[in-house]
């Protein structure tokens, strides 16, 4: 069955006693025991429950796992699995990074001996070179956030296993839908599950997909053992946007790649990071290890002084933090998403107060365009009138 098929009909068949085809939520947190020694599969909801369950079911199905677990947050799941590894342990991780990630792993992690070291994934000497003894697993977004930045998982994965090291993939920006990291190679997808698969700007989420059964037996006991588990609200909330998430999807690269061609083509922008432009240098990977594009992209303005006059100036474009709802949404990375990542480390990467995140919606592309047009000609006046 088409995935495209598989994700309407999440949840749809697994009540036979009504029929309902939207699963219904079990907000139960105990469960009766038949008798001494049985039970129903539920016991208590922090080890499982019924709305979870079809919810984890589904993401594995979709991610090709063995085993999906729902999280309070996208930063649950990556706590989670962090909590796999032990004080001594070594990571290598994208080098642009997500700042909540390089938060969890530099303030907190590090105090329990966990370290990390940064380095672009696709450059397999780096990896190489960077690689100890005690390196556990390799952490990989692709694309990453914010400089869109892409990782051959296939051979980074080739390389990890001739290492001994897990790989862990997020593919929060490309989901299921266009991409698979399992089919390639890898041993754990996480999502920061908030953004594109519930897709609507209302629902905090996280998911973890394992393969293998020994691994998805760990996760199961962290995931128990640690709590921080999806209510059945929240994980009926994210089984109704995935059910859309094919047209969403779908919609959200069509706009994006109309706008970051746009965007390519004006002189006050200096550069539009989107691995859907032919220019990007990972193109090429790209369009062979995925069926499609995010919705996310990158710009930089030439002129920094710009940045406040646009975000000022935006008016159907929401000016916030996060991404992957059907609204627009355009965000800072310097001081907002990116700012507990030094300025040194992120200047370095190519994160500078010039830089802007675009997340766009399933708005109509001309009005978006539109939009973005107007408060960029607005700022460009305010700062020629400063000149002047």
């Amino acid at each position: 069955m088409k995935i495209e098929s598989r994700l309407a009909q999440i949840g749809s068949v697994q009540e036979p006693k009504t029929g309902a085809v939207s699963f219904p939520i079990h907000n139960a947190t105990a469960f009766r025991h038949p008798r001494l020694g049985q039970s129903t599969g539920f016991d208590y909801s922090r080890s499982s429950s019924p709305t979870r369950a079809v919810l984890e079911a589904a993401a594995a199905e979709l991610e090709c796992g063995d085993a999906g677990f729902a999280c309070s947050s996208g930063m649950a799941a990556l706590q989670t699995v962090f909590a796999l590894f032990s004080q001594g342990d070594h990571l290598l991780v994208s080098l642009d990074l997500y700042g909540g990630t390089y938060r969890l792993l530099e303030r907190v992690m590090s105090r329990f001996g966990v370290t990390a070291t940064y380095v672009d994934t696709n450059d397999l000497d780096a990896l190489e070179s960077h690689c100890r003894e005690n390196t556990k697993a390799v952490l990989i977004e692709t694309p990453t956030n914010p400089l869109m930045m892409i990782t051959d998982v296939a051979k980074v994965s080739e390389w990890a296993k001739r290492k001994g090291c897990m790989v862990i993939v997020d593919n929060t920006l490309l989901t299921p839908f266009f991409f698979r990291p399992i089919e390639h190679g890898a041993d754990i997808v996480i999502h920061s599950a908030s953004k594109y698969l519930g897709g609507h700007n209302d629902v905090l989420a996280g998911l973890i997909v394992s393969k293998g059964e020994q691994l998805s037996r760990d996760i199961a006991f962290l995931h128990n053992s640690i709590g921080a588990v999806l209510g059945p609200q929240d994980s009926w909330l994210l089984m109704r946007g995935m059910k859309t998430l094919a047209l969403r999807m779908e919609r959200h690269q069509e706009n994006a790649l109309k706008i970051a061609a746009w965007l390519k083509e004006r002189d006050d922008v200096e550069e539009v990071y989107y691995p859907g432009l032919p220019h990007h240098p990972g193109y090429d990977i790209q369009q062979r290890q995925t069926s499609g594009n995010t919705g996310i992209f990158s710009f930089k303005m030439k002129d920094a002084r710009m940045i406040e006059p646009i975000l000022r100036h935006i008016k159907l474009i929401a000016f916030a933090e996060s991404l992957g709802g059907v609204e627009s949404l355009m965000t800072y990375p310097a001081v907002q998403t990116h700012a507990d990542i030094p300025e040194d480390i992120r200047r370095a990467v190519g994160v500078d107060d010039r830089l802007l995140r675009y997340s766009v919606g399933i708005e109509h592309a001309d009005d978006l365009i539109a939009d973005l047009a107007q408060a960029i000609e607005a700022a460009s006046r305010e700062i020629g009138g400063a000149s002047a």
